[in-house]
């Protein structure tokens, strides 16, 4: 993609109703643009990084044997109702009436809407365990917005919902979205630690969330600094395997690991002082097991074994790419922008003509365009006839994985420059070992 053609508002300053790192950094570098308190457009180039991130998390949900449906972000108000939410939820939930003065909502969550799915078409406990996710925009009318997309009103999120006979059941389908997180988080460049959680308005007995360390997080979190090389579980990994999964869950739960909330002084103080963490944090993703407190009053049940009817164990599963995108920000930058992990960055290389109309460094950059696209790679061009320093300044607060400067000097001696963002490293190559080299 030429640059030249592409969409990709920047700043040069910083933001005034920016209060974090990567808000700042979402608007300079034209990821997003506030539309109103909490509502943002998302640009080109943010769409490619939420896309990326939405792909990472379906494949990971898909390997753990989740079902992908899509619900509606509309909902009646009756079935929350059913479940005893509509008045308990508070003023976050936005109340709509149609013209027909019908009650509705703009879904905060979905576990109303997935039991009610579930109870229309499911009867026996043969067709369980079943899990079933969605990727959908919610919405939740926070009193006050802040931090971008880290605490927006709209956010996009992915939701699961799982349903099982029993409570041994559900307690493996919990440690199936406990591993695939795990491996999601990984996978997205980022170590999540899973901390024990309230369960707040879901409701339930069992939760954990997902913390990163930032130190811009939103809250301080204590825990045993071996889990920072934990290993992540393989690609492999048996999901139908019980004790194998659980296996992983007690490794990843047997060291002290909370959020402000739930902290324990004493149990931190049993730590070792060299392997205490004391650090901000930022969620991630959280999961929750509430066993029947959904399948009970609206009358999600199967038959079971012994021929009676049995509400069944459900549990639920968030992840919002959307807070995402800015919590991998505030664990990946520096001080000249964001520095995007691999597998989420829009582009892979910035490919950067320091002279735009010398022929040499023209063609060159043309050359390398092609050689890199045919090893599948996507290069944002940088064809602007601006100066070099504005050029590097705009690669670096985009933050793509490499950068490739060509220039005159250099192809006089037949070489380009190599840049990789994350460790500024620099490498004088020819123009087919720069490809060999980003490519591998």
């Amino acid at each position: 993609m030429r640059l030249s053609r592409y969409f990709l508002p920047t700043l040069r300053e910083d933001p005034k109703e920016a209060e974090i790192v990567s808000h700042r950094l979402m608007l300079r570098a034209g990821l997003i643009r506030q539309q109103s308190a909490g509502i943002y457009s998302w640009l080109p180039i943010g769409l490619k990084v939420l896309n990326k991130i939405a792909a990472i998390v379906r494949e990971e949900q898909n390997r753990s044997g989740a079902v992908e449906l899509l619900m509606p972000t509309i909902q009646s108000a009756d079935l929350w109702r059913e479940s005893g939410r509509y008045d308990a939820y508070g003023k976050e939930m936005l109340r709509i009436t149609d013209r027909h003065e019908r009650e509705m909502l703009y879904g905060p969550t979905n576990e109303e809407m997935i039991t009610d799915i579930f109870r229309s078409y499911v009867r026996s406990y043969k067709d369980l365990p079943l899990n079933l996710y969605h990727i959908q925009w919610k919405f939740r009318d926070e009193i006050r917005p802040r931090f971008g997309t880290m605490r927006s009103r709209e956010f996009l999120m992915k939701d699961a919902y799982s349903f099982d006979i029993d409570q041994a059941g559900a307690r493996h389908s919990y440690n199936r979205m406990f591993v695939a997180y795990l491996r999601t988080f990984a996978r997205l460049g980022l170590k999540a630690i899973p901390m024990q959680a309230d369960t707040g308005p879901i409701g339930g007995d069992l939760s954990h969330e997902f913390i990163i360390l930032a130190s811009t997080g939103e809250s301080e979190v204590f825990c045993h600094r071996d889990f920072l090389d934990f290993p992540i579980p393989a690609a492999d990994t048996d999901f139908d395997d019980v004790a194998g999964l659980q296996s992983i869950v007690d490794k990843w739960t047997s060291l002290y690991a909370a959020t402000s909330e739930k902290h324990d002084e004493a149990a931190f103080a049993a730590i070792p002082n060299d392997r205490k963490v004391s650090a901000r944090g930022i969620e991630v993703g959280h999961i929750f097991y509430f066993g029947t407190k959904y399948s009970l009053p609206m009358k999600a049940t199967v038959t079971g074994p012994d021929g009676k009817e049995h509400p069944v164990h459900m549990g639920s599963y968030g992840i919002g790419p959307s807070r995402l995108v800015a919590a991998i920000i505030e664990a990946s930058h520096d001080e000249a922008g964001i520095v995007w992990p691999d597998p989420i960055a829009p582009f892979d290389v910035s490919l950067i003509n320091i002279k735009v109309g010398d022929t040499a460094t023209d063609e060159a950059c043309a050359h390398l365009h092609r050689a890199l696209a045919l090893r599948g790679l996507d290069v944002l061009y940088d064809d602007r006839d601006e100066r070099p320093g504005a050029k590097f300044a705009t690669a670096d607060l985009v933050g793509m994985p490499w950068q490739i400067l060509v220039g005159p000097k250099g192809l006089a001696d037949g070489k380009v420059e190599v840049k990789r963002r994350a460790t500024g490293e620099r490498e004088l190559l020819s123009i087919e070992d720069a490809v060999t080299r980003i490519a591998g």
